[in-house]
């Protein structure tokens, strides 16, 4: 199975080390899961950005004092 070797300064591992303690997992298994996390959280701001593009209209409608203007207004307009 492969594997990785990774360099840490001495205080990223003890915060690496206190990460993992607190969340009851092993050093090793505390490294393994975050690019897995990390992929899946990526994978989660995606859909949710999509989804609120895809659902911008209802919002709209529903709030329509939260609209931001269609084009900013300029100091000199606004005087």
């Amino acid at each position: 199975m492969p594997s990785l070797n990774i360099t840490f300064t001495d205080e990223e591992l003890e915060a690496v080390r206190a990460a993992a303690a607190a969340e009851g997992k092993s050093l090793k298994q505390f490294v393994h899961d975050l690019p897995l996390r990390e992929q899946q959280r990526r994978q989660f701001v995606r859909y949710a950005a999509s989804w609120g593009q895809a659902h911008q209209s209802e919002f709209d409608d529903a709030f329509p004092d939260e609209v931001p203007p269609a084009t900013p207004k300029r100091a000199a307009d606004a005087a």
